[in-house]
């Protein structure tokens, strides 16, 4: 078994939906404690199946048994425990899939977690939740839904653009550049961006940033990168720079980063 697991939607899917991981000790006998979870820029519709996840947010600590939730962007690492006999399936949303929903108001909901009611869930197919369940019928649920969706929405909305101008130019983006290429004002575009996600502009291209260094210093094929060229690749001021960013998040340095502590997403 393995503790952690990637699954993969289909190629129109992926427009709404990263990925979906999972987190199973379901056959475990004990405790999967002071396991980490890094920002991406996401959010997160998990399954808690079994008996209970523990999770640490800068913001609060949440028990999560049995029954779906739903995950903010998250600014700082999550620390995670996992119960035995426990299994989390994690559907990974895009920053941009919520303003598809326009009746909801994310404006300061940011590395926090709530426990939503099946019936809220959009899904015309019943989410199996048993330990048991086979992540497959999900994958298939969850293609068909935002297989539909993408049909309905042909054209971007707002949101969905300004991310795509941020990935463009690989993190490396102001504000007002977005505004100019959008023909928008900021104004409007910080309002809309924040309701929609939770963050303003410039924090979510910071996470991008941020999670795309230690992407790039976990997965290198060099047996390591030195700092100085992490930060330059990324664009940083300096290393020193780099460093300051790298504490914000993690608490600790490039230098004393354990990657094996931390849920990690795998190279595709």
């Amino acid at each position: 078994m393995n503790l952690y697991s990637e699954h993969y939607v289909s190629k129109i899917c992926e427009r709404f939906v990263n990925k979906i991981w999972c987190l199973d000790n379901s056959i475990g006998e004990s405790l999967i404690e002071n396991k980490l979870v890094l920002p991406n820029g996401c959010f997160n519709l998990a399954l808690v199946s079994g008996n209970a996840i523990e999770v640490h947010t800068s913001k609060n600590k949440y028990v999560m048994n049995e029954g779906f939730y739903f995950c903010s962007q998250m600014t700082n690492k999550v620390l995670v425990n996992i119960q035995p006999k426990t299994k989390v399936t994690i559907i990974q949303l895009h920053a941009w899939t919520l303003s598809f929903f326009p009746n909801y108001d994310l404006n300061n909901f940011i590395d926090s977690i709530i426990k939503i009611d099946e019936t809220e869930l959009p899904f015309k197919t019943k989410i199996d939740s048993s330990l048991n369940s086979d992540i497959s019928f999900l994958l298939n649920i969850i293609n068909t839904y935002f297989e539909e969706l993408n049909s309905a929405h042909l054209t971007k909305n707002t949101i969905e653009k300004i991310c795509e101008i941020i990935k463009q130019h690989h993190e490396e983006i102001t504000v007002s550049e977005i505004g100019k290429s959008l023909n928008a004002s900021q104004r409007m575009l910080q309002i809309k961006f924040k309701s929609a996600t939770g963050l303003t502009i410039k924090k979510h291209i910071q996470i991008l940033k941020f999670r795309k260094s230690v992407d790039q210093m976990v997965n290198s094929d060099l047996e390591k990168l030195k700092l100085t060229d992490v930060a330059l690749y990324n664009q940083y001021f300096d290393q020193s720079h780099f460093i300051k960013q790298f504490k914000d998040v993690t608490k600790t340095t490039p230098k004393m980063f354990n990657s094996s502590s931390y849920f990690l997403s795998k190279k595709r």
